[in-house]
This record gives C-alpha cells, structure tokens and sequence, in this order.
C-alpha cells in the first residue's frame, strides 16, 4: 500500500468515501514526463480515481531597478521581444522561444530573486543572433539611452561582435 500525501502533508483520500487508504494499480509518465499519473483503488469502497504527482513550481522572484520584488511574467518578456521584432522578419514562435528559453535560463541560475538586468542581458544575447534590428530596439529600451551617442556606440558594439554581411 502507497501512501501519498497532499501539499499540506495530509494523506490523499479517495474523493468517494474520504478513505485514506489506496493502492496503486498503474503508474504512467504524463504530461511529456513533467508529472506521473497514478490509477488508485479505494480499500474502503473498491472505486478507482487518478492521482498526478508533479514536481512543486518554485516562484521565480524578479527583482526591478527600484528594488521591488515580482513574480517572474513571460509574458513580458514576450511583450519587450515583440515590440522589439514589430515589422520585423522574426516569427512568433521565435519569440516565445527566446522567452522560453531566457525563462530556463533564469531558473538554472543560482541567483534568486533575479535582477531584470540579467533578464535583459539574457534577451539581448538571443536577440543578436536573430535580428539586429530587433536587438538594438530592445537595446535602447533595456539600456535606456537618451542621446544618439547611445544608438552609435551601441551599434558600433553590434557591428564588432557581428561578421560583415555580403552583398549580392
């Protein structure tokens, strides 16, 4: 017999008869293996229910400029890359994909809560392999600049780090 307990350490009851006693009858991964999903018989009354045991989500903490603290958003993240990529040749799907993969990013690193600047250094990173376009808007919000000496120098960043392009 598997006893299973709850998120506040109770034990799981049958959801016919408030049982706490089970077993297992099958265990499946789920979910494209983020959760396992349990087939369970009630010893109190014979019924069987689906249990799904998945990992806890720890919160990803966002720490701003000000100092305030908030939730991780994707959607953003989402927001600055679109805006960054408007009438520009990136695809949506790339865009959630760099925030996806900036979210991953995020939560892989040790350093919690996480400053937005090392979220915006991560964005900018990806951005410069996509679009250059795209990665220098993203720049001058993300870094605020205030004058074109910060559009040049930035530019001339760019213009280093990326080959020449050929001309057809």
């Amino acid at each position: 017999m598997v006893l299973v307990r709850g998120t506040c350490g109770s034990l799981v009851r049958c959801p016919y008869c408030s049982t706490e006693e089970d077993k297992v009858v099958d265990s499946r991964v789920a979910e494209d293996g983020r959760s396992i999903r349990r087939r369970r018989e009630c010893l109190g009354c014979g019924r069987r229910y689906t249990t799904f045991e998945r990992p806890e989500e720890v919160p990803l903490l966002v720490v701003k400029r000000s100092g305030q603290e908030e939730a991780f958003d994707i959607e953003k993240i989402i927001g600055g890359i679109r805006s960054a990529c408007k009438n520009r040749p990136v695809s949506e799907s790339e865009i959630v994909d760099v925030a996806e993969d900036v979210e991953e990013s995020m939560r892989a690193n040790a350093l919690r809560p996480v400053p937005t600047a090392e979220i915006g250094r991560e964005v900018l990173e990806r951005l410069r392999n996509i679009d250059e376009v795209a990665y220098l808007r993203f720049a001058s919000v993300y870094k605020d600049f205030q004058e074109l000496d910060d559009f040049e120098r930035e530019l001339g960043l760019l213009l280093k780090k990326s080959p020449p392009k050929t001309h057809q």
